[in-house]
């Protein structure tokens, strides 16, 4: 039997809707239980509603990763694998492995799996544990990966922030090291990766739906692909025909690491890598492009620094438009949890309007298939863009 967490009369409601979160404000009783254990999550008359993890000295208390009335003795390795399984056979009914074989594999409250990320590149898997429930359940998952044929594993943490907790789980490899960087597919072009050094989980996976789409708008035109990190939209534009593409960010190992994926790809391509800040280099740059790209890193960390992050993407977006062609295409994107697609709507409308341009939205952007996004936890959509037409 497990210990149980019961709720405040009327502060169940979101949870009665499924919202995974469990906020330490709506508790009436805690239990007696550590750091990391599940808990029974019960109404104030004691009517089960679910199973997650406890987190005492966080704001979210219990991250639920089911929902049952239905009472449990226990949660065994047959139970983890049949949600990592199940995770793994939604990729597989959309992905062609041999174009892609970089992906998504677990993406936590997207997939019923609280507190736990998992990204595929080619043999080796990149794992983050974010809370002390999952820390206490990985070998399971381990074990799990294991039976699905991932043998190399490399655990890979992120910051803590308000959300998440600190972890004991050692970082690096699992077992034998695979040689950096590796080079995997996604969508028939060859990307270089190093799990170990690299951004995030080594890539951003999160954009491959957005850059192929990048591909229709690009022939025959010169693009600029802002904040480029390793190129990915600047290799998938040159996939559609650009006639010319101009690569920027500020991280020099970066840019010759989109320089070295050009040339791998296309050794013939118009492609320009450019070490520089990306607001710098649009307010003195002096070509004007038919296509920009921008996806800056996240501005917003916390809800404290959104006004701040607010006013960083309204002059990004400016000052795209201003060295935009007329009749050019602006790829817009916000990765910050902390900005609302509506209040990245209205940062954008701002930018328009201080740049006196008529601008036409022809797309609403989002994270890739396989970020799956509870349509009980909003929280999970966290990457939000627009495809704009400047005339």
């Amino acid at each position: 039997m497990f210990a149980k967490l019961v709720l405040k009369s009327g502060r169940d409601r979101s949870i009665l809707n499924r919202h995974p979160w469990v906020f330490s404000g709506a508790v009436k009783t805690w239990p007696e239980s550590q750091n990391g254990e599940i808990v029974a999550v019960t109404d104030n008359n004691d009517q089960l509603l679910g199973y997650g993890f406890f987190s005492p000295k966080s704001q979210i208390c219990c991250r639920i990763f089911e929902f049952t009335k239905k009472p449990a003795d226990s949660f065994d390795d047959a139970y983890w694998h049949a949600k990592i399984e199940g995770a793994l056979r939604l990729r597989q009914s959309f992905l062609d492995p041999l174009q892609t074989n970089c992906f998504r594999l677990l993406h936590a409250e997207g997939d019923f799996l609280p507190g736990v990320i998992a990204d595929v590149y080619g043999e080796v898997v990149v794992m983050q544990v974010l809370i002390k429930g999952t820390e206490h359940i990985f070998p399971a998952i381990e074990k799990s990966m294991h039976r699905l044929g991932f043998k190399n594993i490399y655990l890979k943490q992120k910051e803590n922030s308000g959300f998440l907790e600190a972890v004991s789980l050692p970082k690096g490899w699992r077992g034998d090291p695979v040689a950096m960087p590796v080079t995997v597919l996604e969508n028939g072009i060859s990307f270089i990766v190093d799990v170990e050094s690299g951004q995030k989980t080594g890539f951003f996976i999160d954009q491959r739906d957005n850059r192929s789409l990048t591909k229709e708008y690009v022939a025959g035109k010169t693009v600029l692909n802002a904040f480029s990190y390793t190129g990915g939209f600047s290799l998938y534009a040159l996939a559609g025909g650009a006639a010319e593409v101009h690569s920027v960010d500020i991280s020099k190992d970066a840019i010759a690491r989109a320089d070295a994926m050009v040339k791998l790809n296309f050794p013939d391509a118009n492609h320009q890598a450019i070490a520089e800040d990306c607001f710098d280099y649009l307010r003195h740059c002096e070509t004007k492009y038919d296509v920009i790209v921008l996806d800056p890193p996240a501005f917003a960390k916390n809800a404290k620094s959104v006004p701040n992050a607010a006013r960083g993407y309204k002059d990004l977006n400016l000052l795209a438009m201003k060295n935009l062609k007329p009749g050019g295409f602006l790829f817009t994107y916000s990765c910050s949890q902390n900005i609302t697609p509506d209040l990245f709507r209205k940062i954008v409308f701002g930018a328009a309007v201080d740049a006196g341009r008529e601008v036409r939205i022809l797309r609403f952007l989002s994270q890739a298939d396989d970020h799956p996004i509870n349509i009980y936890h909003p929280e999970g959509e966290y990457l939000k863009g627009l495809l704009l037409y400047i005339a």
